[in-house]
């Protein structure tokens, strides 16, 4: 069969640590393709481009190892590599990461990292994206990059049912102060954005952008935000359908005809 074939992609840019760190784990178990973001698409999530030309720069190649940067977006990597330079043969695993700052919660709606993991899952292959709850640009990766590398060896040594598609986020620590890994639920929270407004030189008004995470049940010991405060690796499997199932029969019967 050979080796396995591993896409890898981000949305830090394809410049970043964190995709460094992956490309290593990555050619520990097989050949390793990269396509990755010219710039950062942080909150990027699963948007793509359609009105502007997207170009792929080659980077990097060596054997076992090839490396691009993409003009367009997380899931723009995806696609191009999926139904374009890897259309003879799909992965057998594409990794998206490491993330520079938390996924969890709702920020996975948000994440163009877990956007390329789920873009990924669409064509019935194994994606994991890997998130370290620090956004310092001197993170220390070290935890995170074991964590990934097990992950990894188990992934391609198990027959998980498809499709699959994993949030793994990783508490900020030493390997030996993390505590394990938890297979949790998504914790229900959100944000409360606040815009701070400012004047430019000419007098124009601009705003940023930021904001508190609140959490929703702070008493659940079963979700990724629990495993995160007491220093576990929290593992969410995620799923498309958005359906809220609950809800379905009782509003059927208000409007069904």
């Amino acid at each position: 069969m050979g080796k396995p074939l591993i896409f890898i992609t981000n949305d830090d840019g394809y410049s970043a640590r964190g995709l460094a760190a992956l490309i290593e784990i990555g050619r520990k178990f097989g050949n390793v393709v990269v396509i990755a973001p010219e710039q950062p698409q942080s909150g990027k999530s699963h948007s793509i481009t359609m009105y502007n030309p997207l170009y792929l720069r080659t980077i990097r190649k060596e054997e076992g190892l090839e490396v691009y940067a993409c003009s367009g977006t997380p899931a723009d990597c995806v696609k191009l590599a999926f139904d374009h330079l890897l259309a003879d043969r799909l992965p057998d695993l594409t990794l998206s990461g490491i993330n520079h700052g938390s996924n969890s919660a709702i920020s996975v709606l948000y994440s163009g990292t877990m956007g390329a993991a789920i873009e990924a899952s669409f064509y019935g292959r194994p994606s994991i994206g890997f998130s370290l709850t620090d956004h310092s640009a001197d993170a220390d990766f070290r935890a995170a990059s074991a964590i990934a590398e097990t992950v990894v060896a188990k992934t391609l040594a198990s027959n998980i049912e498809m499709p699959m598609c994993l949030n793994i986020n990783i508490p900020v620590g030493t390997p030996e102060q993390i505590r394990g890994v938890r297979v949790v639920r998504q914790n229900e929270g959100y944000w409360k954005e606040t815009f701070v407004r400012r004047q430019d030189p000419r007098g124009n008004d601009y705003y940023w952008l930021t904001g508190d995470f609140y959490n929703a049940e702070p008493g659940a010991t079963d979700t990724d935000e629990w495993a995160l405060d007491n220093m576990y690796v929290s593992v969410v499997p995620i799923q498309v359908d958005m359906t809220n199932h609950r809800q379905v029969a009782t509003l059927g019967a208000i409007f069904n005809e």
